[in-house]
């Protein structure tokens, strides 16, 4: 279900919901684990249009219920999707495969190409999929009673979602291929250790205590964040002197827009800032 603007578009499977400056993306499909489905990407891709029509200062992306943040891909045979992957296993031919990354990876890189922090709030297991989508997220905070499980090798299938190389910049190689290639089960504990999340919330505070992480970075400068965050997530795709390049970049394009006025004047008054929305 999509709901913003008053808007309510009903079997949708994913619910958008604004609370404030911030918008929380719920992945609700409790009753199969909020796994997706051919109609659930394509749901998908509907809110991140919404998204990008109205942007959020950060936005928080959770699983409904209590068990699952997302089981990643359906297996199911009443998926469609399911009968592409049988086809190119069936008559080896890569055609109907690549149609299905091609449609997966559109909607997932659509979504991760916001220009926002995007938190995941793992509230319940984070499987295949799932785990992927967690792992693209720019943090992520972990329930302590979940597991987070890159599953794809079970099944004979590999990640694909773009979660592999995301693995790779997070936590490193050695490790992304322990995780990956063992598909075994990580807990919040090892989680954290690995640095595969930012924090443990307390039991059943996965999405609360995100949410008040998502509240506060909404309440800093919004073209402070984008341009920082820029320059975050590009950092690792360039050379050292490049990031450095883009930062002085960003930095006086920061200070051009003005909106350093807002934050410097609040503090000589000894205020908390109000910067205005980008439009």
């Amino acid at each position: 279900m999509i709901k913003t603007k008053g808007t309510d578009m009903s079997k949708e499977g994913i619910n958008l919901e604004r609370k404030g400056k911030i918008a929380v993306l719920t992945i609700d499909r409790p009753q199969r684990r909020n796994a997706f489905n051919e109609h659930m990407f394509s749901s998908l891709e509907k809110a991140t249009g919404a998204l990008k029509n109205n942007l959020p200062r950060s936005l928080v992306i959770t699983g409904a219920g209590d068990k699952a943040f997302s089981a990643g891909f359906d297996v199911s045979p009443d998926n469609p999707m399911v009968s592409d992957i049988a086809e190119s296993a069936g008559k080896q031919d890569g055609a109907p495969a690549k149609r299905i990354i091609v449609h997966i990876r559109k909607a997932v890189d659509d979504l991760f190409s916001l220009p926002v922090p995007i938190i995941a709030a793992l509230n319940g297991l984070a499987y295949g999929g799932g785990a992927e989508l967690s792992v693209r997220c720019d943090m992520r905070v972990m329930d302590p009673d979940t597991v987070i499980c890159f599953s794809e090798v079970r099944l004979g299938l590999m990640p694909d979602w773009g979660g592999g190389p995301a693995l790779v910049r997070l936590v490193g190689p050695s490790k992304a291929a322990d995780l990956i290639l063992t598909a075994r089960r990580i807990k919040a504990d090892e989680a954290l250790r690995l640095g595969l999340v930012n924090r443990v919330s307390k039991p059943g505070q996965a999405l609360k205590e995100a949410i008040s992480l998502a509240e506060m970075i909404a309440v800093n400068g919004p073209r402070a964040v984008g341009h920082a965050l820029e320059v975050i997530r590009q950092s690792m795709n360039l050379p050292f002197q490049k990031a450095l390049d883009l930062e002085a970049e960003k930095a006086v394009s920061l200070i051009v827009s003005g909106e350093c006025i807002y934050g410097v004047a609040a503090f000589l008054e000894k205020k908390e800032p109000e910067f205005p929305d980008i439009v």
